[in-house]
């Protein structure tokens, strides 16, 4: 992919749920939620300061991460369903 994010934003991959509860119980497509854990494919150079010094994002590519349920853009690129957001919408990396 050829797609570079701009500035403080990320581009992240959802993490699809499971669609069998541990009791054995299949959730329809219909009733699931849209996951709120992705992995980030790509991330911008960072956030300009006043000063104009560049402060470099506290993510990478490849981290696992939650975002918020309504976080971000999603956007269509080479056929697959992705996420643009601002590093602030990241709550955190997983492990």
């Amino acid at each position: 992919m050829t797609f570079r994010p701009l500035h403080d934003r990320v581009l992240v991959r959802r993490i699809e749920a499971e669609a069998k509860t541990a009791g054995g119980i299949i959730i329809p497509d219909t009733a699931k939620e849209k996951p709120q854990e992705g992995e980030i494919v790509a991330v911008g150079t960072g956030l300009r300061a006043e000063d104009g010094a560049v402060i470099p994002l506290d993510v990478k590519a490849g981290d696992k991460i939650l975002f918020g349920k309504w976080s971000g853009s999603e956007v269509k690129l080479d056929g697959e369903d992705l996420l643009i957001m601002k590093e602030s919408d990241v709550l955190g990396v997983i492990g």
